[in-house]
């Protein structure tokens, strides 16, 4: 019995550790994998007869999360076998914290293979930028957004979610260990970085990296210079896009103030009317599984948000439609309701607390990668920003992945308390 388990363990490990390389370029294995973990997972714990992963705040809320949205399903008529297959991605995020990444080796070698994939992803965007093409013959996207070695704008979010824990442990590790030598070469890891987002010319992405950047200022003292120094040269990078990137800069400066100016017009403003209309009009129970792509070409929900004094804009009835909403908590409000938003929340809410239980910080300057994977849940989690679905691949991958990953990396509470008396 006790050689079986060690084989699933085996295999789960070695379908996570490439993970990051399936989740740029085979996600249909890359959904494969997180569903054959999850499976192994349960079969590990009918064998061992364990079961007490489900007794933390973040399950309880994913199974209300997941029961609600397949109740919604049923109540709609449709995606009842979607929904109830919801549940594979939050058994994965288990597997991965309570079997697959206990292990610090473990969690060091899935850490490289993160550092050399966004290494690939920064040499691809710079071999696109300067030759005008990458290796497999695609120039930028229609609106300008560099693809890097990838064939669809994907690169800014892959680049922050593999340099997050694969990059930026090594410049606050350098930064602490090496003096002003150290911290010099932090400061070049994370400028080259935010050139290399601010060429890829995609605005999400880049205020994700932003922010990560200034978190680790704010928890690690001998970073915060650099973060500083960063910041200033990061912008002086964006002023000079007209002369070095006029595309990067036009998507950048120029969209971002027209969307902000005229939101409610805009792509993101009409797609947060649509699902607000949605919502507002079956707040108890959404439209189901995967609804707003169902009924977003319904001329009922062609309307405004009165009790936000937001008219639909002039082209919403004609191009206000997506596969999604954007946004990770419309897109629950969308499917569940006003309780899938909550319980979404509550969800995330969970997730962070214990992530970040314990992370001051001395911690954080110690053990730089959880609070990277920390950060990370920050970054995926926060709801004012624009999404992608993470219905599907490569979003799913990146954010459970993420997830698990840092609740891995959380101590048990006897030790967190041993560590600050320490300290």
């Amino acid at each position: 019995m006790r050689q079986v388990e060690q084989w699933m363990r085996c295999i789960a490990t070695g379908l996570v550790i490439p993970m990051p390389l399936l989740l740029l370029y085979a996600l249909a294995p890359a959904e494969i994998v997180m569903t054959t973990v999850a499976v192994l997972f349960a079969a590990h714990c009918l064998l061992r007869r364990d079961w007490n992963w489900l007794r933390q705040g973040w399950v309880a809320a994913a199974a209300l999360l997941w029961a609600q949205i397949v109740l919604a399903s049923l109540l709609a008529g449709h995606g009842v076998m979607q929904a109830a297959a919801f549940m594979r991605y939050f058994v994965f995020v288990a597997a991965l914290q309570n079997w697959v990444l206990p292990d610090p080796r473990t969690r060091q070698v899935l850490a490289r293979a993160y550092g050399a994939v966004a290494i690939w992803l920064v040499a691809g965007c710079w071999q696109q930028y300067l030759c005008g093409r990458n290796f497999m013959g695609y120039g930028r996207w229609a609106d300008g957004a560099l693809l890097g070695p990838l064939w669809a704008p994907r690169a800014g979010h892959a680049l922050v979610m593999t340099a997050l824990p694969g990059l930026f442990p090594l410049a606050i590790d350098r930064a602490r260990r090496e003096g002003v030598r150290g911290r010099i070469m932090a400061g070049a890891l994370l400028l080259g970085l935010v050139v290399t987002m601010v060429l890829i010319a995609q605005r999400m992405p880049l205020l994700r990296l932003l922010l990560a950047m200034g978190l680790c200022g704010l928890l690690v003292p001998r970073l915060r210079a650099v973060v500083g120094v960063t910041g200033v040269l990061g912008a002086a990078s964006v002023a000079l896009s007209p002369l070095l990137a006029p595309l990067a800069y036009h998507k950048l400066v120029l969209n971002f103030v027209a969307h902000m100016q005229g939101f409610a017009d805009s792509p993101y403003g009409m797609l947060f009317i649509r699902a607000g209309v949605m919502i507002e009009r079956h707040p108890w129970f959404g439209l189901g599984f995967d609804g707003f792509r169902h009924a977003c070409p319904d001329p009922a929900y062609f309307h405004g948000l009165s009790w936000l004094g937001v008219r639909e804009g002039v082209h919403g009835a004609a191009v206000g439609c997506n596969l999604h909403p954007h946004n990770f908590y419309l897109l629950m409000g969308t499917m569940g309701g006003v309780l899938a938003m909550v319980l979404f929340a509550a969800f995330a809410a969970c997730v962070l607390a214990r992530a970040w239980r314990g992370l001051g910080a001395a911690t954080a300057t110690r053990d730089p990668q959880r609070l990277m994977l920390a950060v990370a849940c920050v970054v995926v989690l926060w709801p004012l920003q624009s999404t992608s679905s993470f219905l599907t691949q490569p979003t799913a991958g990146w954010l459970f992945m993420a997830i698990g990953w840092a609740l891995a990396c959380v101590p048990p509470a006897s030790h967190l308390q041993s560590v600050r008396g320490r300290d």
